[in-house]
């Protein structure tokens, strides 16, 4: 039960790259940009999520869903797959409705 929740970021990872390829919206239409945009906005949680450890908020919790191990302390390994998913869905529905809203 443990890897259920990487499991399930991966899948849902897979299935946006699946609507990204079909509709050409993020990696498939600009893959530089779309991989530099992803990248500054990882970034850009990774020190939210380190600013919110050090100050007591953001906690492991250590779900029976969840891998035990961390990256840092109280920073899982499966925060990067979420934080990837998290800015990959974001990409792909804005370039989605603005590529259809175009069209209009």
């Amino acid at each position: 039960m443990a890897w259920f929740y990487l499991i399930g970021l991966c899948v849902g990872i897979a299935g946006l790259a699946v609507i990204d390829w079909r509709y050409r919206l993020a990696f498939w239409h600009a893959p530089k940009r779309a991989a530099a945009t992803i990248a500054v906005t990882i970034i850009v949680f990774i020190v939210w999520d380190f600013l919110g450890i050090f100050l007591g908020i953001f906690h492991h919790g250590m779900s029976p869903y969840a891998l035990p191990l961390t990256l840092a302390p109280e920073f899982p390994l499966e925060e990067l797959f979420f934080l990837f998913l998290l800015s990959y869905s974001t990409l792909v529905i804005y370039t989605g409705v603005t590529s259809w809203r175009s069209r209009i």
